[in-house]
């Protein structure tokens, strides 16, 4: 690897920042690609930089035929994110369960009686009013947002955020009733349908759920889900 291409790369890693190694496997070019299309190294085919973009977004590194060459795409992401709006028990499970699953999980929760580093001993804890922390963490398409108070007051601002933003899941805990009020909400405060469209509620796949372990374990389900399953042809 060129020296200057592994600096830079163990830069990237080191910050948290998304980028692709693409790298000819005849050995006559090499290149850092970015999320939003800057190329750095020598100069790459328009459809294996195309390609490195489509792999960071997939999380999958693959080998690629650009021109008369073959590529090889390897992709450095950082962990995936889920950030947990209240302290609760369910968030105890759910916790354990994202941070086995890959993925870094912060907790936010005003209260301070509830966000207790005892209580999350592995995880970030924010004390943080909700909507300051999402604007804070600069939510991506790499991050799950998930909102378990039952607190108009902590769960609403959280989801002004997150709907906003280009994250790829967002879940809310309450019944279809809560979440119609829910929806009214936000609706009086603008958001559009599309907008409200994109929240999970009730969160989790239907699985009988009752107890918080339980609970935790279908949100993390539809979570996953979400994630890995390919997007539904138009008009299916």
């Amino acid at each position: 690897m060129q020296r200057a291409i592994l600096d830079r790369l163990n830069g990237d890693r080191a910050a948290d920042r998304a980028v692709a190694l693409v790298t000819a496997l005849d050995g006559g070019g090499q290149a850092l690609v970015y999320p939003d299309g800057e190329v750095a190294g020598d100069a790459l085919p328009e459809a294996a930089a195309q390609a490195a973009q489509d792999a960071l977004r997939a999380d999958r590194s693959q080998q690629v035929e650009a021109g008369p060459e073959t590529w090889f795409v390897h992709v450095h992401n950082p962990a995936a994110r889920m950030v947990i709006v209240g302290a609760v028990h369910i968030t105890q499970a759910l916790a354990g369960m994202a941070e086995a699953a890959g993925y870094s999980v912060i907790v936010c929760d005003p209260r301070r009686a509830f966000a207790d580093d005892a209580r999350f001993p592995a995880v970030e804890v924010s004390t943080e009013w909700p909507d300051d922390a999402l604007n804070r963490l600069v939510p991506d398409h790499r991050t799950a947002v998930v909102t378990l108070t039952h607190d108009p007051k902590i769960d609403d601002p959280a989801l002004e955020v997150a709907v906003r933003a280009p994250v790829f899941y967002i879940g809310a805990l309450g019944s279809r009733r809560t979440h119609g009020k829910r929806l009214e909400r936000l609706r009086e405060k603008g958001f559009s349908e599309d907008e409200l469209g994109r929240i999970h509620a009730p969160i989790g796949l239907a699985i009988g759920a009752r107890s918080p372990a339980e609970i935790a374990v279908s949100i993390m389900a539809e979570v996953t889900q979400v994630r890995r399953r390919p997007p539904a042809p138009a008009g299916s």
